[in-house]
């Protein structure tokens, strides 16, 4: 891989199949550092799973994915071993789920959740990782004095809330997020979009975000892709594909979503 100053994140040619039925076929892109990047389509297109290999939890068939972070752009991730995925998913790669319980542990604090990522990255102060804990939090719209509350307790936006205090601990360059606000009432949801859209520009983050709504991916993203049974049939500028859809899929797409 070279230039990759224009990239922070780079995917070749990702396949995914289960069995035998592709979901992810021959998709590739790249993500600018400060860039969101948006991929839609409805449920079943692979779009879900396109996150789901890049983070690890899903073994890919085939392709290649690079970070510039990652020893110039030259290593493959999808070619380190297990212990080492762990370990990117920790400094340099973070995922938001659409159900916080795949990206929390409900059983312990707001601050708890923090603290996990912070300790297996290396952090052992205490004082400094509950300080880190709190400023994230307060970030993100936590209040401090319910940082040492079970996430259990919490409601479903407050979750969500943790869940990106969580992904932000480590400064990843990358972030990919999974439906973020599906399941949220329509004014929590708008909340959670405004700030993830203000955390985007603060970190200056690459970010993959997928969703089934137009109205998520035209508040988050510059670009989008549109994908349809597991390949990708039209990418462009997010406003330009929202006034001009070219793929008749897209244009199903974008029909539905205005009426």
């Amino acid at each position: 891989m070279r230039e990759t100053e224009t990239w922070a994140l780079s995917v070749q040619g990702l396949t995914k199949s289960y069995g035998g039925r592709l979901a992810v076929d021959d998709v590739s892109f790249n993500v600018a550092p400060g860039e969101a990047l948006g991929i839609v389509g409805e449920s079943g297109s692979g779009k879900t799973s396109v996150l789901r290999c890049l983070a690890g939890d899903l073994d890919e068939d085939s392709g290649r994915a690079y970070m510039s972070g990652l020893d110039g752009g030259q290593t493959n991730i999808f070619s380190l071993t297990p212990a080492e995925r762990r370990a990117l998913r920790v400094s340099r790669l973070a995922m938001v789920y659409q159900d916080p319980a795949l990206g929390l542990d409900l059983g312990i604090s707001a601050g708890g959740n923090v603290a996990e990522r912070l300790t297996a990255a290396g952090w052992r102060s205490f004082g400094a990782i509950r300080q880190r804990a709190a400023h994230l939090l307060e970030r993100t719209e936590v209040p401090r004095e319910r940082m040492d509350d079970l996430v259990s307790t919490f409601s479903g936006g407050m979750r969500q809330r943790v869940q990106l205090a969580k992904a932000l601990a480590t400064n990843p360059p990358v972030l990919l997020l999974d439906e973020p606000t599906t399941g949220l009432d329509a004014s929590v949801a708008a909340g959670v979009l405004d700030l993830i859209r203000d955390l985007l520009a603060e970190f200056r983050l690459a970010a993959v975000v997928v969703s089934h709504d137009f109205s998520v991916i035209e508040l988050l993203t510059r670009r989008v892709m549109v994908m349809h049974n597991g390949r990708v049939v039209e990418t462009g500028l997010t406003d330009q594909l929202l006034a001009d859809p070219q793929d008749a899929y897209s244009q199903r797409l974008v029909a539905a979503a205005r009426s």
